[in-house]
Protein backbone atom coordinates (compact mmCIF):
# COMPACT_ATOMS: atom_id res chain seq x y z
CA UNK A 1 0.00 0.00 0.00
CA UNK A 2 1.22 3.69 -0.76
CA UNK A 3 -1.28 5.83 0.89
CA UNK A 4 -3.79 5.67 3.97
CA UNK A 5 -6.61 5.49 1.22
CA UNK A 6 -5.25 2.49 -0.17
CA UNK A 7 -4.85 0.80 3.62
CA UNK A 8 -7.59 2.25 4.37
CA UNK A 9 -9.98 0.61 1.36
CA UNK A 10 -8.22 -2.53 1.50
CA UNK A 11 -8.76 -3.06 5.16
CA UNK A 12 -12.30 -2.18 5.52
CA UNK A 13 -12.62 -4.71 1.81
CA UNK A 14 -10.71 -7.75 3.21
CA UNK A 15 -12.44 -7.45 6.79
CA UNK A 16 -15.87 -6.92 5.59
CA UNK A 17 -15.22 -10.87 3.87
CA UNK A 18 -13.55 -12.25 7.04
CA UNK A 19 -9.90 -11.74 7.18
CA UNK A 20 -8.85 -11.01 10.57
CA UNK A 21 -5.35 -9.83 10.44
CA UNK A 22 -4.08 -7.16 8.00
CA UNK A 23 -0.35 -8.08 6.90
CA UNK A 24 1.41 -5.11 4.84
CA UNK A 25 5.29 -4.19 4.59
CA UNK A 26 6.62 -0.92 6.12
CA UNK A 27 9.95 -2.23 5.05
CA UNK A 28 10.26 -3.92 1.89
CA UNK A 29 13.41 -6.14 1.54
CA UNK A 30 13.73 -5.88 -2.35
CA UNK A 31 15.78 -7.93 -4.86
CA UNK A 32 16.97 -4.68 -6.95
CA UNK A 33 18.10 -1.98 -4.43
CA UNK A 34 16.02 0.66 -6.52
CA UNK A 35 12.84 -1.25 -5.92
CA UNK A 36 10.16 0.65 -3.54
CA UNK A 37 11.62 -0.06 -0.30
CA UNK A 38 8.41 0.86 2.22
CA UNK A 39 7.16 3.56 3.81
CA UNK A 40 9.08 2.90 7.37
CA UNK A 41 7.65 3.88 10.71
CA UNK A 42 5.40 6.23 8.78
CA UNK A 43 3.88 3.10 7.12
CA UNK A 44 3.38 1.61 10.45
CA UNK A 45 1.31 3.93 11.61
CA UNK A 46 -0.68 3.97 9.05
CA UNK A 47 -1.08 0.18 9.35
CA UNK A 48 -1.75 0.16 12.61
CA UNK A 49 -4.51 3.02 11.96
CA UNK A 50 -6.27 0.86 9.62
CA UNK A 51 -6.09 -2.03 11.36
CA UNK A 52 -7.66 -0.45 14.29
CA UNK A 53 -10.46 0.85 12.65
CA UNK A 54 -11.30 -2.43 11.14
CA UNK A 55 -10.93 -4.65 14.07
CA UNK A 56 -7.95 -6.30 12.78
CA UNK A 57 -4.77 -7.86 13.86
CA UNK A 58 -1.30 -6.41 12.44
CA UNK A 59 1.84 -8.70 11.25
CA UNK A 60 4.55 -6.79 9.58
CA UNK A 61 8.38 -7.91 8.09
CA UNK A 62 11.28 -7.42 10.82
CA UNK A 63 14.30 -6.79 8.99
CA UNK A 64 17.28 -6.11 11.99
CA UNK A 65 17.38 -6.51 15.53
CA UNK A 66 17.58 -2.83 16.31
CA UNK A 67 13.74 -2.51 14.94
CA UNK A 68 12.24 -5.24 17.00
CA UNK A 69 11.17 -2.05 20.10
CA UNK A 70 9.76 0.07 17.63
CA UNK A 71 7.71 -2.52 15.71
CA UNK A 72 6.42 -3.62 18.99
CA UNK A 73 4.23 -0.92 19.09
CA UNK A 74 2.68 -0.98 16.06
CA UNK A 75 2.40 -5.01 15.20
CA UNK A 76 0.44 -7.36 16.89
CA UNK A 77 2.98 -10.31 14.97
CA UNK A 78 6.19 -9.95 13.52
CA UNK A 79 7.34 -11.61 10.36
CA UNK A 80 10.38 -12.95 9.45
CA UNK A 81 10.92 -13.07 5.71
CA UNK A 82 12.47 -15.94 3.54
CA UNK A 83 15.66 -14.06 3.30
CA UNK A 84 15.86 -13.72 7.05
CA UNK A 85 14.86 -17.02 8.01
CA UNK A 86 18.13 -18.20 8.88
CA UNK A 87 19.47 -14.90 10.30
CA UNK A 88 20.22 -16.68 14.03
CA UNK A 89 20.40 -13.46 15.76
CA UNK A 90 17.17 -12.10 14.57
CA UNK A 91 15.24 -15.66 15.47
CA UNK A 92 17.38 -15.26 19.07
CA UNK A 93 15.85 -11.94 19.67
CA UNK A 94 13.05 -12.87 19.12
CA UNK A 95 12.87 -15.46 21.23
CA UNK A 96 12.93 -13.07 24.11
CA UNK A 97 9.66 -11.08 23.28
CA UNK A 98 6.12 -12.36 23.65
CA UNK A 99 4.57 -11.27 20.68
CA UNK A 100 3.95 -14.14 18.35
CA UNK A 101 6.50 -15.11 15.10
CA UNK A 102 5.53 -15.50 11.39
CA UNK A 103 8.44 -17.50 10.29
CA UNK A 104 8.30 -17.67 6.42
CA UNK A 105 10.30 -20.91 4.87
CA UNK A 106 13.84 -19.91 3.17
CA UNK A 107 13.39 -20.07 -0.49
CA UNK A 108 15.76 -23.02 -0.78
CA UNK A 109 15.59 -24.02 2.45
CA UNK A 110 14.00 -27.62 3.69
CA UNK A 111 11.21 -28.75 5.76
CA UNK A 112 13.81 -29.32 8.42
CA UNK A 113 15.52 -26.23 8.43
CA UNK A 114 13.01 -23.95 8.60
CA UNK A 115 11.68 -26.05 12.08
CA UNK A 116 14.88 -25.61 13.41
CA UNK A 117 15.07 -22.19 12.42
CA UNK A 118 11.46 -22.22 14.67
CA UNK A 119 13.74 -24.07 17.56
CA UNK A 120 15.70 -20.84 17.58
CA UNK A 121 12.35 -18.83 18.66
CA UNK A 122 10.80 -21.65 21.15
CA UNK A 123 14.18 -22.29 22.79
CA UNK A 124 14.24 -17.91 24.18
CA UNK A 125 10.92 -18.88 25.47
CA UNK A 126 8.57 -17.69 22.71
CA UNK A 127 6.49 -20.55 21.87
CA UNK A 128 4.04 -18.41 19.60
CA UNK A 129 5.67 -19.35 16.35
CA UNK A 130 3.92 -19.61 12.95
CA UNK A 131 5.37 -21.53 9.89
CA UNK A 132 4.85 -20.27 6.33
CA UNK A 133 5.38 -22.22 3.17
CA UNK A 134 5.89 -18.99 0.65
CA UNK A 135 7.27 -21.60 -2.02
CA UNK A 136 10.69 -22.68 -2.90
CA UNK A 137 13.30 -22.06 -5.56
CA UNK A 138 13.11 -24.89 -8.24
CA UNK A 139 14.33 -24.74 -12.06
CA UNK A 140 10.85 -24.19 -13.01
CA UNK A 141 10.72 -20.85 -14.24
CA UNK A 142 7.06 -20.37 -15.27
CA UNK A 143 6.32 -19.16 -11.73
CA UNK A 144 8.03 -16.97 -9.49
CA UNK A 145 8.38 -19.51 -7.07
CA UNK A 146 6.84 -23.59 -6.50
CA UNK A 147 4.31 -23.78 -3.84
CA UNK A 148 5.25 -26.73 -2.26
CA UNK A 149 1.87 -27.80 -0.92
CA UNK A 150 2.97 -31.09 0.20
CA UNK A 151 5.17 -29.46 3.05
CA UNK A 152 2.17 -28.84 4.80
CA UNK A 153 0.90 -32.08 5.81
CA UNK A 154 4.58 -32.86 5.86
CA UNK A 155 4.65 -30.33 9.17
CA UNK A 156 1.61 -31.05 10.44
CA UNK A 157 2.95 -34.87 11.23
CA UNK A 158 6.28 -33.81 11.87
CA UNK A 159 5.51 -30.19 14.39
CA UNK A 160 2.46 -29.18 16.24
CA UNK A 161 2.83 -26.15 14.75
CA UNK A 162 0.27 -23.50 12.98
CA UNK A 163 1.17 -23.32 9.21
CA UNK A 164 -0.03 -20.88 6.96
CA UNK A 165 0.64 -20.92 3.16
CA UNK A 166 1.12 -17.76 1.00
CA UNK A 167 0.21 -18.43 -2.58
CA UNK A 168 1.07 -14.84 -3.65
CA UNK A 169 4.51 -14.99 -3.43
CA UNK A 170 4.61 -18.57 -4.14
CA UNK A 171 3.33 -18.42 -7.60
CA UNK A 172 3.64 -14.70 -8.45
CA UNK A 173 0.96 -14.65 -10.86
CA UNK A 174 -2.99 -13.05 -9.54
CA UNK A 175 -4.78 -15.88 -11.36
CA UNK A 176 -2.46 -19.06 -9.90
CA UNK A 177 -3.12 -17.10 -6.37
CA UNK A 178 -6.65 -18.91 -6.12
CA UNK A 179 -6.28 -22.22 -7.24
CA UNK A 180 -3.21 -22.46 -5.19
CA UNK A 181 -4.95 -21.13 -2.07
CA UNK A 182 -7.97 -23.69 -2.54
CA UNK A 183 -5.54 -26.68 -2.25
CA UNK A 184 -3.53 -25.55 0.75
CA UNK A 185 -6.70 -25.16 2.27
CA UNK A 186 -7.31 -28.59 1.36
CA UNK A 187 -4.16 -30.02 2.19
CA UNK A 188 -4.35 -28.58 5.75
CA UNK A 189 -2.99 -25.02 5.92
CA UNK A 190 -4.32 -23.07 9.23
CA UNK A 191 -4.27 -19.97 7.06
CA UNK A 192 -3.30 -18.11 4.03
CA UNK A 193 -1.38 -15.14 3.85
CA UNK A 194 -3.44 -13.22 0.35
CA UNK A 195 -1.75 -10.34 -1.53
CA UNK A 196 -4.90 -7.74 -1.98
CA UNK A 197 -4.29 -4.24 -3.63
CA UNK A 198 -7.11 -2.14 -5.00
CA UNK A 199 -5.80 -1.42 -7.99
CA UNK A 200 -2.46 -3.83 -8.22
CA UNK A 201 -1.66 -3.12 -12.27
CA UNK A 202 -0.19 0.07 -10.44
CA UNK A 203 1.11 -0.98 -7.19
CA UNK A 204 4.26 -0.51 -6.34
CA UNK A 205 5.37 -3.54 -4.95
CA UNK A 206 4.24 -6.78 -5.88
CA UNK A 207 1.19 -5.94 -8.19
CA UNK A 208 1.10 -8.65 -10.45
CA UNK A 209 0.53 -11.21 -7.49
CA UNK A 210 -2.21 -9.36 -5.59
CA UNK A 211 -5.94 -9.70 -6.05
CA UNK A 212 -8.60 -7.04 -6.75
CA UNK A 213 -11.25 -7.33 -3.64
CA UNK A 214 -13.47 -8.77 -5.36
CA UNK A 215 -11.47 -11.50 -6.50
CA UNK A 216 -10.36 -12.11 -2.61
CA UNK A 217 -14.51 -12.02 -1.78
CA UNK A 218 -14.75 -14.61 -4.67
CA UNK A 219 -12.04 -16.32 -3.05
CA UNK A 220 -13.09 -16.40 0.63
CA UNK A 221 -16.60 -18.18 -0.59
CA UNK A 222 -14.91 -20.57 -2.76
CA UNK A 223 -12.80 -21.26 0.48
CA UNK A 224 -15.48 -21.38 2.77
CA UNK A 225 -17.12 -24.36 0.65
CA UNK A 226 -14.15 -25.97 1.02
CA UNK A 227 -12.66 -25.98 4.28
CA UNK A 228 -15.62 -27.91 5.74
CA UNK A 229 -14.87 -31.09 3.92
CA UNK A 230 -11.25 -31.07 5.61
CA UNK A 231 -12.94 -30.64 9.58
CA UNK A 232 -12.14 -27.10 9.41
CA UNK A 233 -14.80 -23.67 10.19
CA UNK A 234 -14.11 -20.24 8.64
CA UNK A 235 -15.70 -17.71 10.61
Amino acid sequence: MESPEQINAVAEAVSKTGARILRAGAFKPRTSPYAFQGLGEKGLQLIREAADKFKLFVVSEVMDLSQIEMMGQYVDIFQVGARNMQNYFLLRALGEIQKPVLLKRGMSATIEELLLSAEYILSGGNYNVILCERGIRTFETYLRNTLDIAAIPVIKKLSHLPIVADPSHGTGRRDKVPPMARAAVAAGADGLLIEVHNDPDHALSDGAQSLTPVEFAQLMTEIRIIAPAVGRRIP
